[in-house]
């Protein structure tokens, strides 16, 4: 499905401009690099991240999902990565103070630990969504003979943010966070054991796990 691709390369960049963003603030803590870069980091997060990304994920394949597929979106899956949409949105609301501005000494450590935490927010959201929804989500819309499904072009000012996301790539190295651990599947949801219960608790129905068990019996 074109879209779910065109989702998991915009994921790609949205990885590379989260880590370089981390390198941004240890240039800032360290009185380096231009504070007006932080402007652009918050115009690629919520215009090019925010606006176009999270938009397309939720409006037309969350959607889609929900409406054509008999997937619950009050729950699971669907209710919590919307929720973590939301979340982040939070924490870049309280970056936005700090981004661009003269750090004091009582700054400092909270502009670390936001850019921590949105760092590894993001970087396991996108784990859940590539490993877990991506292809259950593609398979479940094909079982409803949904095979593809519409996106949207960018806006000039997505396009322009996406363009910052870049150019920040290229001033500020991405940093690899060794600490953050990545994986696939439910356990790597950040929504894992707290908002939702896993992909298989929230959406399979009484003849999946019938299914499984045959399989299981069978081996």
């Amino acid at each position: 499905m074109q879209l779910i691709e065109d989702l998991r390369q915009e994921h790609e960049l949205i990885e590379q401009v989260v880590g370089s963003l981390r390198t941004f603030v240890t240039a800032r803590l360290a009185d380096q690099g231009d504070p007006m870069d932080g402007a652009r980091f918050l115009a690629f997060f919520r215009r090019y991240a925010g606006d176009f990304h999270h938009d397309k994920e939720e409006v037309i394949l969350f959607q889609a999902l929900a409406e054509r597929a008999e997937v619950p979106a009050d729950r699971g899956p669907l209710a919590a990565l919307t929720g973590e949409h939301r979340r982040m949105g939070g924490l870049l609301d309280a970056l936005e103070r700090l981004l661009g501005s003269a750090l004091s000494d009582p700054d400092r450590p909270r502009l670390e630990a936001l850019a921590l935490d949105y760092s590894h927010a993001l970087w396991r959201h996108i784990d859940a969504e590539n490993s877990v929804l991506f292809p259950e989500g593609q398979e479940r819309l094909r079982r409803f003979h949904i095979l593809e499904l519409p996106s949207r072009p960018m806006t000039a000012e997505e396009a322009t943010a996406r363009e910052g996301g870049l150019a920040l790539i290229s001033r500020y190295p991405p940093y690899l966070d060794p600490e953050v651990h990545r994986g696939d599947g439910c356990v790597a949801c950040p929504s894992y054991g707290t908002t939702c219960q896993g992909l298989e608790r929230e959406w399979w129905t009484e003849l999946e796990w019938e299914d499984m068990w045959d399989r299981m019996s069978s081996d």
